[in-house]
C-alpha cells in the first residue's frame, strides 16, 4: 500500500517546549474541573447546615463526600502533571545550559584556530635577531655620538709654563731670521709675488702718505 499510494508524512518530533504546553493546558482543564466541584460542594454544605439531621441530611452528605474524594483524584493527577512539568522544565533549563556551553567551546575553538594561523606566521628567531640587530645599531649610535661630542681643547695635562717658554722660543728665531714686516710694511712674502686673488700689489708707505696730502 506504501509503494502505491506513498507513506503518510511523518509528524514532527515532539519537543520539550511542545511538552511542557500540553501539560500546563491539562493541568488547566484539571483546575476548571477542582473549581466546578468546589463550588457542588459548597453549596452541600450550605444545604446541610440549614437542614436537621435525618435521611434526607443522610442522602446529601454521601453526595458530598463522593465530589469530594472526586476533588481529590482531580488534585493527585494535577499534582502529579505539575510534577512532570516541573521536571521537563528543569531538563530544559539543563539543554539552554549544555547549549550555551557548546556556543563558548565552538568559539573558543574558532578563536585558538585563528590564533594559531596568526601566529604560526611570527619567526620568534627572526624576531630576537631583529632584537640583537636593533641593540648593535643603538650602540654603534651611542659611539658616533660620544665621538662626535668630543671637545677639541688643550688637554688639561699641558704645562702652561712650557708653551710660554716654545712661545719665546718662537719670538727669538723670528727676530734672528728676520721673518716679520720690513720698514716699508710689506712682508717680505709678498715682495715678490702676488696672491691671484688680489687684483693690485699692495701701496708702500711713501705712495700712502702722497695720497693723503
Amino acid at each position: 500500500m506504501n509503494r502505491l499510494f506513498g507513506s503518510a508524512p511523518k509528524a514532527p518530533k515532539p519537543t520539550l517546549t511542545s511538552a511542557i504546553s500540553n501539560i500546563d493546558s491539562r493541568i488547566s482543564s484539571f483546575d476548571v474541573k477542582i473549581a466546578s466541584l468546589n463550588a457542588e460542594l459548597g453549596t452541600y454544605q450550605s444545604k446541610m447546615a440549614k437542614m436537621r439531621d435525618g435521611p434526607g441530611k443522610s442522602a446529601l452528605k454521601a453526595k458530598a463526600l463522593k465530589v469530594l474524594q472526586r476533588r481529590k483524584q482531580y488534585e493527585a493527577q494535577r499534582d502529579q502533571l505539575q510534577s512532570q512539568v516541573w521536571n521537563m522544565e528543569q531538563a530544559q533549563t539543563m539543554r539552554d545550559n549544555l547549549a550555551g556551553v557548546m556556543t563558548t567551546v565552538d568559539a573558543m575553538k574558532t578563536t585558538q584556530k585563528e590564533l594559531r594561523k596568526q601566529y604560526g606566521k611570527v619567526d620568534l628567531d627572526k624576531i630576537e635577531r631583529m632584537q640583537d640587530e636593533m641593540a648593535d645599531l643603538m650602540d654603534v649610535g651611542n659611539e658616533i655620538n660620544e665621538t662626535l661630542s668630543r671637545g677639541y681643547e688643550v688637554p688639561d695635562d699641558v704645562d702652561e709654563a712650557e708653551l710660554d717658554a716654545e712661545l719665546e722660543l718662537l719670538g727669538a728665531e723670528m727676530e734672528m731670521e728676520g721673518v716679520g714686516v720690513d720698514a716699508g710694511g710689506v712682508p717680505d712674502f709678498m715682495k715678490d709675488e702676488v696672491p691671484e686673488f688680489i687684483d693690485e700689489p699692495p701701496e708702500t708707505n711713501a705712495k700712502v702718505q702722497e695720497a693723503a696730502r
